[in-house]
């Protein structure tokens, strides 16, 4: 074993007894275990990060996450940047941290894009970190990034057809664009040659596109179903969908908003 290894190279350094030998015997056997470990290593941090997510542990998956930070590994990236994001969004984290998190989950989604470009999660998520980003930078660079986003999340799906959430996600950018109030569209309209528009027949498409793959994945989709048909003056529809809402087993802190 590794400590058998080690004394025998202790033994050797003291046979030469010269300590710089020594210290350069060790260090190297340690790093040399280092090395052998670090090839192990992405598949078990992902495999316990999975866990810590499952189990609801935003602090804790952050605190594993982010000592990978100058990973090149797409999937630990965008772990790191969902994570980050969680961080952000729980209610015991400060303004200023929330910020910082918030900066520091685009920087991370766009690193795992840059480290693989099909990966269809790391789409996703720069998408949704670039969207809450622009929070902070105002309106104009909102709607400035409207369509980049969208891109994304088009992407996002081609990629991966069943990833009912990005679905969702394309539902909820037709609906905000659908029912954008006037000076926003004057601010588009300077933006843009041809402003992005949408209808809410088309966020209603999307909508029911994410409840076909993955039926009942999401709380959120749910009202907005019923949301959307309340636009559209179906009201048999809308309580239909807003019941379903109203009855989701709330699990989440976003489940008990909806």
């Amino acid at each position: 074993g590794p400590t058998q290894v080690l004394r025998k190279s202790l033994q050797r350094g003291a046979v030469l007894s010269t300590g710089s030998f020594l210290v350069y015997e060790t260090h190297k056997l340690i790093s040399g275990f280092a090395e052998v470990h670090a090839s192990f290593k992405v598949e078990d941090v992902i495999e316990q990060a999975d866990y810590l997510y499952g189990s609801g542990e935003t602090e804790k998956l952050y605190r594993l996450l982010v000592q990978h930070k100058n990973s090149d590994d797409a999937e630990l990236l965008w772990r790191l940047a969902r994570s980050s994001r969680d961080l952000a969004q729980l209610g015991s984290t400060s303004a200023e941290e929330k910020k910082q998190l918030t900066y520091d989950s685009l920087e991370y989604a766009k690193k795992a894009l840059e480290k693989n470009e099909s990966n269809f999660a790391a789409h996703k998520w720069y998408g949704i970190c670039l969207s809450d980003v622009g929070d902070y930078e105002g309106i104009k660079t909102k709607i400035g990034n409207a369509i980049i986003i969208k891109e994304h999340f088009q992407r996002a799906i081609e990629l991966n057809p069943k990833d009912a959430t990005t679905i969702h996600l394309i539902g909820i950018w037709c609906y905000s664009f659908a029912e954008m109030p006037w000076y926003q569209r004057k601010i588009a309209a300077t933006l843009f040659a041809t402003p992005p528009t949408s209808t809410f027949q088309e966020a209603l498409r999307y909508f029911h596109m994410a409840e076909e793959a993955d039926p009942n994945f999401y709380s959120k989709n749910l009202l907005f179903l019923g949301k959307t048909y309340l636009k559209l003056n179906n009201k048999k529809m809308a309580l239909l969908w807003l019941s379903k809402a109203k009855e989701y087993p709330a699990q989440t802190e976003e489940d008990k908003q909806v």
